[in-house]
């Protein structure tokens, strides 16, 4: 299930990611270009590739620490990025919203990380092939 939710949400990231993309593209205005990449890297990549650790090791999506992961950076991602977007748009009093969000993101990769380290074992490696 876990795994099912990472893809699901990578896939809409994908679509936002590549839809701004040809939003720049065709406006020849590329101002939220790293929101374009942050949107897809954090987005699409990382929620694909968690998704792809939780389906072939689906003990490690029934953590507490898998929990945590998906909620705060399924919160942070979005929030951080429309406040990202905002700033390169004009409004650099949202700053400390970006600041906050990109702390909650990185939050939830240490969740994932901290998850693997202490939840996978070589044992599990053998299996899976």
């Amino acid at each position: 299930m876990m795994a099912n939710r990472c893809f699901k949400l990578g896939a809409l990231y994908l679509i936002a990611g590549m839809s701004l993309g040809v939003y720049m593209g065709a406006t020849h205005n590329h101002t939220l270009s790293p929101v374009h990449a942050h949107i897809n890297l954090l987005g699409w990549v990382c929620l694909l590739l968690a998704g792809l650790l939780f389906a072939r090791f689906p003990h490690l999506a029934e953590t507490k620490l898998a929990k945590t992961f998906f909620w705060t950076y399924n919160i942070a991602v979005p929030v951080s990025m429309l406040a990202l977007a905002l700033v390169f748009l004009g409004q650099p009093q949202l700053g400390p919203v970006v600041g906050i969000g990109s702390f909650a993101v990185w939050f939830g990769g240490v969740c994932l990380a901290l998850n693997v380290l202490l939840n996978l074992k070589a044992g599990d490696l053998a299996v899976a092939r």
